[in-house]
């Protein structure tokens, strides 16, 4: 089996914006690194989720539809963050991360038009929701504005995934009409706190709470903590601790309301990015990656290793910002990027092993 070559120059975009966003995580933590270039620091939020996730999301679909012009969206979002990265003004890298947005748009539009379903149409307004945070970004909104239009991009999209492939489970037409109405609070929570941030945060707080809920009964993941399979109990354990981090942001914004800055920022933020998105980064990447590259993913034991690390090292985050204990916060950062580092470098392992074993 020949490992698919095409996508590996966009791969290779997502991954190094990562990077670029990781080392920009450690120097707002407070690390003394060098500022590689002049706006990297003010830009960890938009690598990890425009650079990083956004180019990534995208290449996948392009991959998977088979459809040339769906590359240009992974495209001018890893060229948007390295632009952005190097010149501030004029906004030149902010405008083409906003036009990858517009294609992610253009790709889930086609997607619906094929198969319109409850699962589609979340997954559009994911993508439509990457866009006008993007949209609100470039026209200069501050990023605490704009971060939670990225997060409903990130969990609806991830929502509406887990909702396709819950239809092994087969819910029923009233867990689906559930379904429809927690995305619709949490996406109504985001658009009010355009007006009302503290309504509007524990409105979106409370949708996720719900999600997490409904996700116990209609999705797989917690029926496979046990499975006989290494691999499919690793990913359900992944979804598993993903859905419950979830559920803990929502508490967050529905207990203590909009945070603009400081370590309860930071914490309702990390809580969602990192334990619930980057761990079903960590579920899915054994279906991601084979499905963009033609080779499978070799399970390892060891996978278990960032798992683990991932999860504790930011349960020790989230109780350094709640205490305000700024060197544990900055020892948990560190452990979360070391973790993501971990998963990175085990999945290239785990495919290179998969090549080998095949041949």
């Amino acid at each position: 089996m020949k490992i698919n070559r095409f996508p590996l120059p966009f791969l290779f975009l997502a991954i190094l914006g990562l990077l670029a966003a990781l080392w920009a995580g450690l120097m707002r933590l407070g690390w003394q690194l060098p500022a590689l270039t002049p706006s990297l620091a003010m830009l960890h939020g938009p690598l990890m989720i425009s650079g990083f996730l956004g180019t990534l999301i995208t290449l996948e679909r392009a991959v998977a539809m088979k459809q040339k012009w769906m590359y240009l969206p992974p495209l001018l979002s890893g060229l948007g963050w390295l632009v952005a990265t190097i010149v501030k003004t004029p906004p030149v890298g902010l405008i083409l991360l906003t036009l990858a947005s517009l294609g992610g748009v253009a790709i889930l539009a086609e997607i619906t038009r094929r198969e319109f379903a409850l699962h589609t149409v979340t997954m559009l307004l994911g993508a439509l929701a990457w866009l006008t945070g993007n949209l609100l970004w470039m026209f200069g909104w501050q990023i605490h504005q704009v971060v939670f239009f990225w997060m409903a991009f990130l969990v609806l999209t991830i929502a509406g995934e887990r909702l396709e492939l819950s239809r092994v489970l087969r819910p029923s037409r009233i867990q689906q009409i559930l379904f429809g109405v927690i995305a619709a609070i949490f996406l109504a929570g985001i658009l009010i706190a355009l007006f009302n941030i503290q309504i509007g945060t524990r409105t979106s707080g409370f949708g996720l709470i719900l999600l997490a809920l409904w996700s116990l009964r209609n999705d797989i993941a917690w029926r496979n903590l046990r499975h006989k399979l290494p691999l499919t109990r690793y990913i359900a354990w992944c979804l598993a601790l993903g859905f419950i981090w979830l559920g803990i942001g929502g508490g967050l914004s529905l207990v203590f309301g909009a945070q603009v800055a400081g370590p309860r920022y930071d914490a309702v933020l990390h809580v969602v990015f990192i334990g619930f998105v980057i761990s079903m980064i960590f579920g899915h990447a054994p279906i991601i990656f084979p499905a963009i590259l033609g080779v499978p993913i070799n399970f390892q034991p060891a996978f278990y290793v960032h798992l683990g690390l991932l999860h504790v090292s930011l349960a020790l985050r989230l109780i350094a910002d709640y205490a305000n204990l700024s060197t544990l916060r900055m020892w948990g950062g560190l452990l979360n990027e070391i973790a993501i580092l971990i998963f990175i470098g085990m999945t290239v392992y785990s495919i290179r092993k998969g090549l080998s074993g095949k041949k």
